[in-house]
């Protein structure tokens, strides 16, 4: 693919913002940036985006491509076919794609529909963001999303498990430390796995290279996914069985781990309400992300996308700016769904710089003043594809 050049009036590298700046694109990764104005070389084919703010393509940390978004996102994972729910798939990433998410983690399929998915996008350059696999979530016999196929019972079997997942490709483990709100009959607040298992799951994980990501919603299980040694806690609600507690001892442990909270931010405002058992805590759970933040916990946005109607695939520019209400400013908001999602997920991505994967999104005017712009989308890039 021959080298090009965009030029925007500004420019969000993924930490920090610049005044006009041209980005060059080759093969699909960034080769070089100018911001002091200095003229191109000649023969480079130039597209100028005016005025708008180009920054890197967004990453959404938590979502599920196989949940429809819709008032029952179960009933059609579990009845459809394997055809049916990739095509579902196809039309979640299609809609991340749009709105300039150009990386999802998603966590959480049926029969590793995802890795197919993944494996299908890859064939074309720009059909679709990039696609971090979990597979079907490691759960309990009959616990949080069992209707999925990942329920295990025994050390052996997390083994087995987790041996699979990495044969099989995946980029990441996901283990249901905890209960959770769509499942009848679990709760949030119960453990679904002992610490030793937890541990033995990361042990084996981290000895075959792939990453554990531990949904745990309740005190109990971020305790022990904590001591476990899980690279990010998924939710991390503070749940107990009489609501949400925040014991200011896990507050300090959690920040001071080299692990990483992904938060389930973004609704869709004047949406749908939420099931009743979480709008009556949501106000509390969204306390105690800010609580997290002010105790200097690592923090990232995952949507939790595809789980209900006010959580579409292009939930993520609203949960940036709906950050802002929890305690953070435009610019570490944006900066959680780029550089720092980036690293968390171990990704060549999330910044504006020579070497990254030309993953871009261009926005009209300057989002860091007004982050709503994140939906006035002028272009985005894939692999240094244009898709938008």
């Amino acid at each position: 693919m021959p080298m090009r050049a965009i030029r925007t009036a500004r420019m969000f590298d993924g930490t920090r913002m610049h005044g006009e700046s041209v980005v060059l694109v080759e093969d699909g990764r960034i080769v070089d940036v100018e911001t002091s104005g200095r003229e191109l070389a000649a023969g480079i084919p130039v597209t100028d985006l005016g005025d708008s703010c180009l920054l890197p393509g967004l990453i959404d940390t938590h979502v599920h491509l196989g949940f429809d978004a819709s008032a029952d996102p179960i009933s059609a994972i579990v009845a459809g076919s394997d055809a049916q729910i990739l095509g579902i798939m196809r039309a979640s990433a299609q809609r991340s794609l749009q709105a300039g998410i150009t990386t999802v983690r998603d966590l959480g399929d049926r029969n590793f529909l995802s890795l197919r998915l993944r494996d299908e996008l890859r064939q074309v350059t720009g059909s679709g963001p990039e696609i971090l696999v979990a597979g079907p979530p490691i759960t309990s016999v009959g616990g949080h999303c069992h209707f999925l196929g990942g329920a295990v019972d025994g050390m052996d079997a997390l083994l087995e498990a987790v041996r699979e997942r990495h044969a099989r490709g995946c980029d990441v483990v996901k283990i249901m430390a905890s209960g959770g709100n769509i499942t009848p009959g679990s709760a949030p607040y119960r453990n679904q796995f002992t610490r030793e298992e937890l541990r033995l799951v990361v042990l084996e994980a981290h000895r075959l290279g792939l990453p554990v990501c531990a949904h745990a919603q309740g005190v109990d299980s971020m305790r022990d996914a904590l001591a476990a040694g899980v690279d990010t806690i998924e939710h991390a609600f503070f749940m107990t069985e009489t609501g949400v507690e925040t014991p200011e001892d896990l507050l300090d442990d959690l920040a001071a781990a080299p692990l990483t909270i992904s938060m389930s931010a973004g609704l869709i405002p004047g949406g749908v309400a939420p099931p009743p058992a979480v709008a009556r805590s949501l106000s509390s759970v969204f306390a105690a992300m800010t609580r997290l933040k002010d105790h200097g916990a690592a923090m990232v946005i995952g949507t939790d996308a595809g789980v209900g109607p006010n959580k579409p695939h292009d939930v993520l520019p609203y949960a940036v700016e709906q950050a802002t209400g929890l305690g953070w400013d435009p610019l570490g908001a944006l900066t959680m769904a780029t550089a720092t999602a980036a690293d968390v997920c171990g990704l060549r991505k999330g910044r504006i710089q020579p070497g990254a994967d030309a993953d871009l999104l261009a926005v009209a005017g300057d989002p860091l003043t007004d982050l709503a712009r994140l939906r006035d989308v002028r272009a985005v890039y894939r692999g240094g594809v244009r898709v938008r």
